[in-house]
C-alpha cells in the first residue's frame, strides 16, 4: 500500500519538475529568442540564464526544486521503487 502511495508521489513529483523545466525554457524564450536557444542545447546556459534573469527564473526554478523534493520524500520515506531503472 505504501510502495503504491509512494510511486504516486513520485509521479507528481516528475510531472512538477517538468512543469517547472518547461516554464524555465518559456521564460527562457519570453526574454530572448536566443536565451532559448542556448537554455534549450546548452546546459550550462540555463545556470547563467538563473543567476542573470533571476527575477524571471526564479519561480521555474523553485518549481523544479519542489519537484525534485518531492521525488526525493515519494522514493526515501515510503520506500518505493523510482520508476525507471537506474542500472
Amino acid at each position: 500500500m505504501f510502495a503504491i502511495l509512494g510511486t504516486l508521489i513520485i509521479w507528481a513529483g516528475i510531472a512538477l519538475w517538468l512543469l517547472g523545466a518547461f516554464a524555465f525554457l518559456v521564460a527562457a524564450f519570453r526574454e530572448n529568442i536566443l536565451w532559448g536557444l542556448a537554455v534549450l542545447f546548452l546546459p550550462i546556459a540555463a545556470l547563467f540564464f538563473l543567476i542573470v534573469h533571476w527575477h524571471r527564473a526564479r519561480n521555474p526554478f523553485f518549481l523544479e526544486l519542489w519537484g525534485i523534493g518531492i521525488i526525493l520524500v515519494g522514493s526515501l520515506i515510503f520506500h518505493a521503487h523510482l520508476p525507471w531503472p537506474l542500472g
